[in-house]
């Protein structure tokens, strides 16, 4: 068998996330099904992460071993033929015995897009979260100044229940204005469970002028997670791309 490593494209809409579930519908399981039925036995998928119900991909990276004759370009064009159209595989190639997607992984960028215009937009609506109002662009850049660098994120988590260690570092934050589009931009070494969302909806927050940064300071110093803002919805939220050596 060998270790193949694939880059994935998803329209997160109508799945449960990432992660296999019984009686859901999945990414993973979608993927696990489609390589099962190729290779006559059960495989197994790795992602470098696990994005949540509704979330979207433009370069999700996984992998898995495969016992089959198939080229990697035989083994892209098998995956996309039996796949459905909200799954994309980009690019198949092989891997050394020992990468591994989600362990491998050095940073990952997240995109997070809002639309606020006076007018709807009946195109988009699964792919960004419309605002009541424009937010104060430069007060959310001052607030994103300070989510920079290592924290400990515990109350920008939605698992409260969390065992391991909740410090991460986010070493870059930009918001962008296009239009009626805003586009809030993370990287970092690795996100906690919702920790992207909940950084965007207090910067919102901070944006419509009903926290302050003094608010945000003690929220990350605070274990309680009522102290941070609102969890963004989902559907604004794209996983960009997944850093390797």
């Amino acid at each position: 068998m060998k270790n193949y490593r694939f880059l994935l494209e998803y329209d997160g809409s109508r799945y449960f996330g990432w992660q296999r579930q019984p009686g859901k519908i999945t990414i993973q399981g979608k993927l696990e099904n489609v390589l099962s039925l190729m290779c006559g036995r059960e495989v197994e998928v790795i992602g470098a992460g696990r994005t949540d119900a509704g979330v979207h991909a433009r370069g999700m990276t996984a992998n898995a071993f495969l016992e089959t004759e198939l080229s990697c370009g035989e083994i892209r064009d098998y995956m996309n033929r039996c796949l459905p159209d909200d799954i994309a595989v980009r690019e198949v190639r092989e891997a050394s015995p020992r990468f591994h997607a989600r362990y491998n992984a050095l940073g990952k960028t997240y995109r997070y897009t809002c639309r606020d215009g006076e007018v709807k937009s009946a195109f988009d609506r699964k792919y960004c979260t419309r605002l009541d109002g424009k937010p104060d662009l430069e007060r959310m850049e001052q607030a994103a100044a300070l989510l920079k660098g290592e924290h400990d994120f515990r109350n920008f988590c939605v698992n409260p229940r969390m065992k391991k260690s909740t410090v991460r570092r986010v070493d870059q934050i930009t918001i962008q204005r296009q239009n009626d589009y805003l586009q809030f931009t993370f990287h970092g070494t690795g996100f906690l469970q919702n920790m992207v969302r909940i950084m965007v909806g207090t910067l919102l927050e901070v944006g419509y002028g009903r926290m302050s940064q003094e608010q945000l300071e003690a929220a990350l110093e605070s274990p309680d997670r009522r102290k941070a803002g609102p969890t963004a919805p989902a559907q604004g939220l794209c996983l960009m791309e997944v850093d390797y050596d």
